[in-house]
């Protein structure tokens, strides 16, 4: 097939989850050309496997300190220039769009009737999972932003519905190290020196910190390091926990590898209060609602976390999308989760869960 692939650019996340799909449907021999929207292009990094692509501004929110910027992001929106993107793209020769919470290939598909197909996080909240607080206003967003004919939502557990387990790099857990003095930190919305400020005065750890800068600076136990994928997972596989915002990959990867996960969550975004709901309520991680030293301490001084041990969900899926029948889900989540090496809370599949839930 010849496949159009929407990425949302704004987080990483999304770059890292449509990165492993878009290889494996490569691999399988579909020809896929991505759009990325929401980032500038140079700040996008490690993307050589997207080629070829096209790179828009699409709609992002703004952020500062910690916290959704509503009337930033208001005022940064340019309608005129998403709908110009829109039009001139020519979308003849595709046969579907695969979008992560892309807003642009979404309306690309749209526009020129093409099948589509959401996978990602968001996709998620189309069933009842935790949810923080009822907000309608974040839960339209969420619908609308970039809709799709079909939808994979991917979540850390079914709970009784046809949801996927996260898509994850191939991370081995037998490689994987448990340094405990070791803490990966990513807190990309935060300020730097109120990190920083939190964090020095724990001196029996070392807190490999990635963050903008230049080059890499280590001040005595704080290790500050610029935006490398490889550098990146190289810490994630050696530390003993991780404190980032409550996104969902970066928290995916963790718990597959075992690593402590402790996340403050975006103030004003549901999805990352949800998630930090969800992590709680199934004893996956800690959450905390301000940068709080004592939260840290106690955190710190938890044990180790099991490994989920995610399988080669990607894989299943780039294999499911080519067999196009695509109103299966059910059965391909059932499948999926059928092979995680441990789910906490209920049992691991949506149709015993489902059960359960009707008991």
């Amino acid at each position: 097939m010849n496949i159009l692939y929407g990425v949302q650019a704004t987080g990483n996340g999304h770059i890292s989850r449509s990165r492993e799909l878009v290889g494996k449907l490569k691999e399988n021999g579909h020809r896929v050309h991505v759009i990325l929207s929401g980032r500038e292009p140079e700040k996008l990094w490690d993307i050589d496997i997207f080629e070829p692509y096209n790179a828009y501004q699409g709609l992002t929110f703004a952020f500062s300190s910690g916290k959704v910027k509503y009337f930033q992001t208001i005022k940064n929106l340019h309608p005129i220039n998403l709908y110009r993107d829109i039009n001139r793209f020519k979308a003849d020769d595709f046969d579907l769009v695969i979008v992560d919470f892309e807003p642009v290939a979404a309306r690309i598909a749209k526009r020129n009737k093409i099948p589509s197909i959401g996978i990602g996080h968001q996709y998620a909240f189309h069933y009842p999972v935790p949810l923080a607080k009822w907000d309608p206003i974040a839960l339209a967003v969420i619908k609308y932003f970039a809709p799709a004919d079909y939808s994979l939502g991917l979540h850390w557990h079914h709970f009784g519905h046809p949801i996927l387990p996260p898509i994850i790099p191939e991370l081995s857990i037998s490689e994987a190290k448990n340094n405990r003095q070791n803490i990966l930190v990513y807190l990309p919305f935060e300020k730097q020196e109120e990190v920083i400020a939190l964090l020095r005065p724990f001196t029996d750890h070392h807190f490999y910190y990635y963050t903008e800068i230049a080059a890499p600076r280590d001040e005595g136990h704080m290790h500050l390091r610029p935006f490398s994928r490889d550098g990146f997972i190289r810490d994630l596989m050696d530390c003993g926990g991780v404190m980032c915002n409550a996104g969902f990959e970066l928290s995916s990867e963790a718990l597959h590898l075992g690593k402590k996960l402790l996340v403050r969550p975006l103030a004003g975004q549901l999805e990352q209060s949800s998630n930090a709901l969800a992590l709680t309520q199934l004893g996956l991680g800690i959450a905390m609602d301000t940068l709080d030293p004592s939260d840290v301490k106690a955190w710190l001084e938890q044990g180790p976390q099991k490994p989920t041990g995610y399988p080669d969900v990607a894989g299943h899926i780039a294999d499911w999308i080519g067999e196009g029948k695509w109103d299966t889900v059910k059965e391909l989540a059932e499948r999926v989760w059928s092979e995680v090496q441990w789910t906490p809370g209920i049992s691991s599949t949506p149709h015993d869960a489902e059960m359960q839930a009707h008991a």
